[in-house]
């Protein structure tokens, strides 16, 4: 057996039948601009956001063996790098072209932030290579619903979300050539910077490193508390902390407070995310220390 050298997403070791139920798709698995819509939108609404693994103390393995464990055999989630991991195992299986990239997150600050988000960079195998390769995220937790086509200032409203990518506005003198990308989302208020990014390769072990911070560092805002999302054409769901929110597209909202001991099955009633043996009582202990 040759040396594994950290290239590539291991597509050969994916359960394909296993993963395909677990999103409910069955339709086309041709490699095409439409089967990849089908496909993100499918992962994107059927697997949760959660970094529940921090707050029961155990570490988070990206080996492509774990986290089908995880996200595809049990009814739990993860964060981006457990998301993107598998979403570009699928993809390398069915032959698409998939390149990861670092992104950092924004939510709208002007402060350099550290690059701990994973994206996807995907063109289809026969389209031409003057087409716009597409951008594809199921690991941020609040969307977008299908991927969206790396074309600067286009807009994409998907049943009511809107989102859309814009060239960076501030590259570096020393990096000219780097091609700086934005991706923003629209809110109440207009549209928000949700995160920027480079056309910069990166590879399994930067997933590795990023995630090591993001699930360890006090700097994380993953290690203080839960916070778990679960997106759809209707609404975002998002628990943080011990708060619930419901956010529609049109802007409407409502949030709720939960008791710790509530949290369990709030999980599983409206986040699909069901814990197993001791881990609802850890949960819950975990909360009420931070209280």
């Amino acid at each position: 057996m040759s040396e594994d050298l950290g290239y590539g997403w291991e597509g050969e070791l994916l359960d394909l039948p296993a993963y395909l139920k677990r999103i409910g798709h069955d339709g086309d698995l041709a490699p095409t601009g439409a089967t990849l819509r089908a496909l993100h939108r499918a992962h994107v609404t059927s697997i949760p956001f959660e970094n529940l693994e921090i707050m029961l103390g155990r570490p988070i393995d990206l080996s492509l063996e774990a986290v089908q464990a995880k996200l595809v055999q049990r009814q739990r989630g993860g964060y981006c790098y457990e998301h993107n991991r598998l979403f570009a195992a699928l993809l390398e299986k069915l032959g698409y072209e998939v390149t990861a990239l670092a992104g950092r997150v924004t939510l709208g600050a002007q402060k350099i932030l550290p690059a701990t988000h994973a994206l996807l960079h995907v063109h289809p195998p026969d389209a031409p290579r003057d087409e716009p390769a597409w951008l594809c995220d199921v690991g941020f937790g609040a969307g977008p619903l299908e991927p969206l086509r790396l074309v600067d200032g286009e807009e994409a409203d998907q049943d009511g979300w809107g989102f859309r990518l814009r060239r960076g506005r501030t590259v570096t003198a020393w990096t000219p050539n780097t091609a700086g990308w934005e991706m923003h989302q629209r809110g109440p208020d207009g549209w928000v910077q949700r995160h920027t990014f480079v056309l910069s390769e990166a590879f399994r072990i930067d997933f590795e490193v990023g995630s090591h911070f993001v699930s360890t560092s006090p700097r994380s805002p993953f290690t203080t508390r839960p916070y778990v999302q679960k997106f759809s054409a209707g609404d975002l769901r998002v628990l943080d902390g011990t708060t619930v929110t419901v956010t529609r597209p049109d802007g409407s909202a409502e949030a709720r407070t939960l008791a710790p001991e509530d949290v369990p099955d709030v999980l599983a009633r409206d986040f699909g995310i069901v814990l197993e043996g001791e881990d609802p009582d850890r949960l819950v202990e975990f909360i009420r220390t931070k209280n």
